[in-house]
Order: C-alpha cells, then sequence, then structure tokens
C-alpha cells in the first residue's frame, strides 16, 4: 500500500498509508531504525457505545497537507457515530516529536461521550525481542523502550495533560492478537508494564457538545534515554503543543519559498506541486546528508529488503533538483555524506545505509570465476557531475576545497584507469541494476563527469590533470559514435558487451536511460543522432493507454501488469522517465509554443498524484494506481528540475523576443 503524507524533519520520519495508519516511524535518521517494522498503528474512535477503527469502511477520507507545508490536513466523516474529525499531523522542525491535533464535532445534534485511541505497535530498532513497554505515573504516559531508543506517548487538551486511559500487554505471541482489541469496548485494562513482544494502547476522553466539538492534541516523544522524552514532553506542555505546531507550518512556509523564484507561468496545480515535491524530498533526507530513495516498507514484502537506502545515483540525481532549486545546504550535507562513504580507490559500490555504511547488495563480485568490481559506475560519476553544478551555480570555494581530491581528482582518476582499449568504460552494473556490460547510460555520466572534473582541474591549477580529463571525455564521445550507433536502425545501442579485444554484441531494447547522452554527457540536443535516437525511444516506449505515460525500457519486468500486449504496453510508466521526455522537449524549444509540450507532461504528473501530493516510483498502466515504492524521492526530484528548466527556458524564449529575436516564429 503506498505510503501517503510523510511528515518528518531530517531526524524523524513517520509515514501514513491510505486510510491514515501510521505505518513507518524512523528516528534518529531517516531510513534507518524503522521502529514500526512496518506493522499497523492504529487509530480508533468510540462514541457512545459504537465504535469503529479508522481503516473501517465506513469512513469518508480527505488526506491532503495544508498548502506549502508539513502539516497535514486530514478530515474524517463516519456518518453512522454521527462525528466528524479533523486531525492535524506533524513532525516538529526541530524537535523529535510527532504531534496530532485531533478536533471531533458531533453531526446529530447531541451531547456525545467521545473516546479517541491510538495503538502503539512498535518493534524498537527493527525487532519486537525485548521491548518494554510501562505506565509512567509522573508524566500520565507510556513509555516503550529499548536499548537507547525511547518513546514517550501522552496527550493533553486545554485542561489538563495526560492519558485517560491504557493498555499494555503482548502481541504476536500465541492467540494475542495486541491491546488494540481491548478499545474496542471503549474501556482499557490499565496493566502497568509488559516486557518482550509488546505493544500498547492509550485513550483520551472527549465530551463533545451537540453540534459544537472537542480537542485533543496528543505526541510521540523520542529520545535516546527516559531523561530525553521525559523532558521533552515537558517542555511540550510548557511552550504548548498548538504553538509548536503552528511554528512548524510557518518553518515550512518559509523554507520552501525562501527563493525569488518566479513559479507563476506555471499553472496553479503545477507550481503546487513544485512547491509540494520539495517538500517531500526533504522528508526522505537524513540530516547526515543521505539522500534515501523511498521509505516504505511494503516493498519489503516483494523484494526481502526495502529501498531505505542511500543510491548515490538517486543521490546526485536529487542533489541536482536541489540545487536548481535553491536547497543548497541540503546538496553540500549530501556531499559531504558521499564524501565520506567514498572507498579508497575512487569509486563508490551499490548502496549505503544512512549512517554511511556499506549496506545490502545484490552485485556479486566474482562472476564465471573471475574477480569483478561490484559497482554501477554512474553513481561515482554523477556524484562527480552534480558536484560540478553546485559549484557554477554556488561559487563555495571554502566547500569544495576539502572535497576536491576526494569526490573529484580520485575518481576522475580511477575512471580513466577503468577503460578498455577503446576508451570505454570496463563492464558494469545498469542504473537498473539488472544487467552487466557497457551501458550507454554510464558512458554518458562518465563523459559527464570526466568534464566536470577537468574544469575543476582547470580551476585548481591542475592543467596536466584537466588535459588528461578532458582527452578521456573527447575519446569516450567519440567512441560513443563508433561503438553505440546502428545506422541502419538509426539509433544507439543501450548497451554493448565486449566479445573480444576488436567487437561488441549490441542490445538495441529501447531504453529511456539513453536520456542521458544530451542531459549528461554533453552531447547536442540537436545532434541528429541523438534525435533520432530520442523520436525512437518515444515511439518504442509510450504507453498507449489511456494513462500514458513512458516506459523504462521494452518489455520491462519489474511489477510488470501486462504481459501480452507489449506492442502498445512495453512496461509500467515510470514518473522519471515521463519526465525525461518532458525535459527533452524542454532543450530543444525554440518557440514558447514549442516549449508548452512539455506542460502536457508536467499536467500528467499532476492527475497521477494521490490527492496529497505524493509521487510513486510507477504506475498501472490501465488504472493508474501507484505500484512498487511511494513516494520515490526521485521522481519529486525530476519533476522539479522539470519546473526549473521549464521556467529558465521560458525566460531565455521571452527575453529572446524582447530582444527581437525568434518573433515571427512565437
Amino acid at each position: 500500500m503506498p505510503r501517503d503524507i510523510p511528515v518528518g524533519n531530517g531526524d524523524l520520519l513517520v509515514t501514513f498509508d491510505r486510510t491514515y495508519r501510521v505505518r513507518d516511524l524512523y528516528y534518529p535518521r531517516v531510513g534507518r531504525h524503522n521502529h514500526t517494522d512496518g506493522h499497523v498503528q492504529r487509530f480508533g474512535v468510540w462514541a457512545d457505545g459504537a465504535f469503529a477503527w479508522i481503516e473501517d469502511e465506513g469512513w469518508d477520507r480527505e488526506m491532503r497537507y495544508n498548502a506549502d507545508t508539513l502539516t497535514t490536513d486530514i478530515k474524517l466523516v463516519h456518518e453512522g457515530l454521527g462525528l466528524e474529525v479533523t486531525c492535524q499531523d506533524c513532525v516538529d522542525f526541530h524537535e523529535p516529536v510527532y504531534f496530532r491535533r485531533s478536533v471531533v464535532r458531533d453531526l446529530k445534534g447531541a451531547p456525545r461521550d467521545v473516546r479517541l485511541f491510538f495503538h502503539i505497535d512498535l518493534s524498537i530498532n527493527g525487532s519486537p525481542v525485548g521491548d518494554t513497554a510501562n505506565y509512567d505515573p509522573t508524566t500520565s504516559a507510556v513509555v516503550l523502550y529499548k536499548d537507547d531508543s525511547y518513546f514517550l506517548i501522552n496527550a493533553c487538551d486545554q485542561h489538563k495533560v495526560g492519558i485517560d486511559h491504557w493498555a499494555i500487554g503482548a502481541k504476536r505471541i500465541g492467540d494475542a492478537e495486541g491491546t488494540w482489541r481491548d478499545a474496542e469496548d471503549g474501556q482499557l485494562g490499565r496493566n502497568a508494564i509488559s516486557q518482550g513482544s509488546v505493544d500498547a494502547t492509550v485513550g483520551f476522553n472527549l465530551m463533545v457538545p451537540a453540534n459544537g466539538e472537542a480537542a485533543v492534541t496528543s505526541w510521540i516523544a523520542c529520545g535516546r534515554s527516559y531523561e530525553d522524552v521525559r523532558d521533552l514532553s515537558a517542555a511540550i506542555w510548557e511552550k504548548g503543543p498548538e504553538r509548536m505546531i503552528g511554528r512548524t507550518e510557518a518553518y515550512w512556509k518559509l523554507w520552501c519559498r525562501k527563493e525569488p523564484m518566479d513559479t507563476a507561468p506555471l499553472p496553479e496545480p503545477v507550481r503546487d506541486l513544485y512547491y509540494r515535491s520539495q517538500l517531500i524530498m526533504r522528508t526522505q533526507i537524513d540530516n547526515g546528508g543521505a539522500i534515501i530513495a523511498a521509505n516504505d516498507s511494503d516493498i519489503t514484502h516483494f523484494a526481502g529488503d526495502h529501498y531505505s537506502y542511500c543510491w548515490m545515483r538517486d543521490g546526485a540525481l536529487v542533489a541536482h533538483a536541489l540545487i536548481l532549486s535553491g536547497q543548497s545546504e541540503l546538496s553540500r550535507s549530501f556531499f559531504r555524506y558521499a564524501g565520506e562513504c567514498m572507498e579508497d580507490r575512487g569509486y563508490f559500490l551499490h548502496k549505503y545505509t544512512p549512517e554511511g555504511a556499506l549496506a545490502s547488495s545484490w552485485h556479486p563480485w566474482m562472476l564465471d570465476g573471475q574477480k569483478v568490481l561490484p559497482i554501477q559506475q554512474d553513481e561515482t560519476a554523477l556524484v562527480v557531475w552534480a558536484l560540478r553544478r553546485h559549484f557554477e551555480l554556488y561559487r563555495d570555494v571554502e566547500f569544495i576545497k576539502p572535497l576536491y581530491t576526494n569526490l573529484v581528482a580520485r575518481p576522475a582518476e580511477w575512471m580513466l584507469s577503468y577503460r578498455d582499449h577503446h576508451g570505454l568504460p570496463q563492464p558494469s552494473w545498469d542504473l537498473w541494476e539488472e544487467r552487466r556490460g557497457v551501458h550507454l547510460f554510464t558512458v554518458a555520466s562518465t563523459i559527464g563527469a570526466l568534464a566536470a572534473a577537468a574544469d575543476f582541474a582547470e580551476d585548481f591549477g591542475e592543467h596536466d590533470r584537466a588535459a588528461a580529463f578532458r582527452e578521456g571525455a573527447d575519446r569516450m564521445t567519440a567512441a560513443v559514435r563508433k561503438h553505440f550507433w546502428h545506422a541502419e536502425r538509426q539509433c544507439f545501442a543501450r548497451m554493448i558487451v565486449p566479445l573480444d579485444d576488436r567487437t561488441y554484441r549490441l542490445d538495441m531494447t529501447r531504453d529511456s536511460a539513453n536520456f542521458a547522452l544530451w542531459a549528461i554527457g554533453g552531447f547536442d540536443p540537436n545532434d541528429e543522432q541523438v534525435v533520432a535516437d530520442m523520436n525512437s525511444l518515444r515511439d518504442r516506449l509510450w504507453v498507449k493507454t489511456d494513462v500514458g505515460g513512458c516506459a523504462r525500457y521494452e518489455r520491462d519486468y519489474y511489477h510488470q501488469v501486462e504481459t501480452k500486449d507489449v506492442e502498445n504496453v512495453p512496461g509500467n510508466p515510470w514518473v522519471i522517465c515521463t519526465l525525461w521526455q518532458a525535459l527533452w522537449t524542454i532543450e530543444r524549444a525554440r518557440t514558447v509554443a514549442e516549449l508548452n509540450g512539455a506542460m502536457d507532461t508536467l499536467n500528467w504528473c499532476v492527475d497521477r498524484t494521490l490527492p496529497s501530493g505524493v509521487l510513486g516510483e510507477q504506475f498501472n498502466p490501465h488504472t493508474g494506481d501507484p505500484i512498487s515504492v511511494s513516494p520515490l524521492t526521485w521522481s519529486h526530484a525530476t519533476y522539479v528540475v522539470c519546473c526549473v528548466r521549464y521556467l529558465r527556458r521560458l525566460e531565455e524564449l521571452r527575453e529572446g523576443v524582447a530582444s527581437g529575436a525568434e518573433t515571427s516564429a512565437i
């Protein structure tokens, strides 16, 4: 089930599913640990003897954010209960605390006895073994803890602080379903403590006047010790939780609109998603610099692993979006993190944990009895390329200085050493992590990285290095035309595999990743071969259903929905691949009318979002439902890049009109 409405601050991340149940809670790093292990955290309402959990069919739900913030705007109506519940969720912009303010309104015209119940099913540090839950009379709260991870659950209304009900007990042990069952009669057992595989449910009483409303604010305070969570909870009561929610809302409005970029030319829905995408990206970025691919634990049921890692490819391309949108503090943080992860020889391995340790991998270190590097070379190259994009915009020499040797010179030297005698990179894994060979995306990324390294070397006065890097990029560019271009088909191969010292086998599968040749590799977007290749990609990979969009490559098997009509549905439509086509339109536009062709794709993305504005990885080609992880950080980043490039190209074209150029063509 896609994750809707993530809220976080870079230390604490909370995600919800489409029925408004909390599903993931990451602390103290985004992506690690997931203290729910994906299990459902229930929310229930008891009113005058009747009860409903939030996932029950009787609820009508509207789940959105408040505009330009990371505070939610949730409206829940249950006709059977005769209640409307509006909720505002957020993670404080500074402190590791998750808030939910719930306002309950009577719809029956009678005074109501209402009780809200919050179920907490933690597997602290990713495991339920050895957890403890206890009621703390000092704070009138329930505390769950293990090792150095503590969580205090409390609530208050305008009169008092402290929960009214609690239940603590075993879960998923024998016949024990969990304490959430105890809430369904409106009463909780008040057991004081339990250890092992435990959960807790807390409740709060509300007396709701006829046609009126009553409110309660609950919170989960996170810390490394009991003193941490006790003191934080006391500070919340002292400051006032509503004030902390208000300051958080104000902070995110300031954060996402701090740059003086004129977004007025974008239609309002497109503009709203531009700012929403920045905010959602922020929820997936750890304060230590790691840019996490996605934090949706449901994917573990499919693959036995998750996306809560930093792939340097995703990180570099997301960093590019941060750079263009003015979020330079985050791009700097990522590059510092990448510098710490860089291997001694000058390349990155598969992926890394939020702390910077080597993460799980399926890339072997030996194939056919031969030692191989378990790498995707584009990951190394793209970090160098993105770092140059950052420097060209911000010119922050003091920031670049300590990174130059480790994150520019050493990787570029390694890329020169890791070539065959044609000047092309040696085989590595592709960006989709499915096949090994010499990939056009990898080659384009390496060309872009060597050109970037040459520019850096010139800046630092290392002219011999600059010349070597430049020569390597130029030779690689020539090798692309010689070895990747198929003259009869008039398109580039997506991959070549060495057969011997002189020849390659060409894989002519149409692959959206070929866009990198002009977007990263420095090829002219109007080059005849590039134009022919991009037109071929559009023709072969566009999904010819009412959903539309562009597939990754022909006969893409990952989460494949359509297995028969692959001519019309070559794969599921992906956000990033569809937006690469829009970028192509933007870069080649010579008139405003041509540029506006990209707006259809931006609107397509708006139509594909969940009501909250969350974009997934890919979609069902027939229904448009999101498939795989959601949100995907890379999807939102690519949307941001498209919007910025659209606005800049529009400005360039309008300036051309003002100066008398291309007037007749517009």
